[in-house]
């Protein structure tokens, strides 16, 4: 049985829908701007992200942290 997180905003999102939503908003170029990482400026994809993220915590953390950034500013409201 899962508890509720109210503390955690990307509590029930998966890596692989925050990584769809910030390349639909930002684009493989702007995110590799904002995070530059191999995955995001070198023949980018959902998968190969997915596979480097899921492998790399400090790489995840900053893609983690973009997402929740840009749901703020786009909802102008906290998550």
């Amino acid at each position: 049985m899962s508890t509720p997180q109210p503390n955690n905003p990307l509590h029930g999102i998966t890596l692989e829908k925050i990584l769809t939503e910030l390349q639909a908003h930002y684009g493989w170029e702007e995110l590799g701007r904002q995070i530059d990482i191999r995955c995001f400026t070198h023949d980018p994809s959902i998968a190969s992200s997915l596979k480097f993220l899921r492998r790399t915590p400090w790489a995840r953390e900053r893609v983690e942290s973009l997402y929740v950034y840009m749901v703020r500013r786009n909802n102008g409201s906290p998550l």
